[in-house]
Formats: structure tokens, sequence, C-alpha cells
């Protein structure tokens, strides 16, 4: 029985990377790197924090303009 939750749990673990994939490229982050990201947000001009930038490479701006662009998007 327990085969059975691991192939599940192994497949689960399959479609989830695929959706990270698919985003990465949907959103054109795919392939960045750190020296990819800004410092500054491109829509504030507020500092863009380090820890950001490492954990979403290619980032262009802070999480509050981040938010509402994906907000605005939404919407549309």
């Amino acid at each position: 029985m327990s085969d059975l939750f691991d192939r599940a749990s192994a497949r689960e673990a399959e479609l989830l990377a695929d959706a990270l994939y698919e985003q990465q490229q949907r959103s054109g982050l795919a392939g960045k790197t750190l020296a990819d990201s800004a410092h500054e947000c491109v829509d504030c001009d507020e500092p863009i924090p380090e820890r950001r930038r490492a954990a979403v490479p290619g980032v262009q701006r802070c999480v509050d303009c981040q938010q509402r662009a994906e907000r605005g998007r939404r919407e549309r």
C-alpha cells in the first residue's frame, strides 16, 4: 500500500515542479540570476532587499509594487 502513496507523492512533486517551471517561463524569470535583479524597484525606486533579490532572481519590483502589478493583471 505504501508503494501507491509513494508513487502518488512522487507524481505530485513532478506536477509541482512542472507548474513552477511553466510559471517561470511565463514570467520571464527563467534562467535569471541574482546579477539580473534590480537593486531598486522599477516602479517606486525603493531599494529591493538582498533577501528578495536572492529568492527571486531577476526581480524588478519591491514586494508592494509586485503585488499591485499582479492585482492589476487579475482585474483586467
